[in-house]
């Protein structure tokens, strides 16, 4: 038996949807939707980006973004929940309202349930190696925990898991050290 083969929905599509508190995100044609963000996801996120904002106000070496729009093709469009760009290539990265290329790191904070997680570690890693994101960082509220991965050729490989007393750096954000546990702290 012959299925049918269902169109790639499109970013067009999804401009198309409906503005109902839900997040759509779309890879490689595919449409994911989730909820808004909870308010332990929320937290984490203010207190990295505060970190990071105090970083760059004596660094000031790019631009940190929360929640934009990123769209990277026609069918692959989604919403990091931080995402930083060096000065140097912010014209070539960003168009209008979205960011449009790879920035230089990309964060996203792990919501509750194993379809997020799943989308989280594989499918969106997958996709930001393929765009070419240099760094993508998975915190994990749950598990107080921040997975990086780097880009080797169009690959993001995990460095070891940072923990609560682990310090995160970054070579794309010389002298950024920030003890993982503050991240944490709600």
């Amino acid at each position: 038996m012959i299925s049918k083969i269902e169109p790639l929905l499109t970013v067009a599509d999804l401009d198309a949807c409906p503005d109902d508190n839900n997040r759509y995100e779309l890879i490689e044609g595919e449409l994911f939707v989730s909820r808004a963000p909870g308010i332990p996801h929320q937290r984490v996120l203010h207190n990295l980006q505060i970190e990071l904002g105090l970083y760059l106000k004596g660094n000031p070496i790019g631009i940190l973004v929360p929640g934009t729009g990123a769209v990277f093709s026609d069918h692959d469009a989604v919403i990091p929940d931080l995402v930083f760009v060096r000065n140097e290539r912010w014209n070539e990265v960003t168009s209008g309202q979205k960011i449009t290329g790879p920035p230089d790191i990309v964060v996203e904070i792990v919501s509750p349930g194993t379809e997020s997680q799943r989308r989280d570690l594989l499918v969106k890693r997958q996709l930001y190696g393929k765009y070419g994101i240099r760094e993508y960082w998975i915190v994990d509220p749950k598990n107080s925990n921040v997975l990086i991965f780097r880009l080797l050729g169009q690959t993001l490989e995990q460095i070891p898991i940072l923990t609560s007393d682990d310090e995160l750096s970054s070579p794309i954000l010389p002298d950024f050290h920030l003890r993982v546990g503050t991240i944490f702290s709600l």
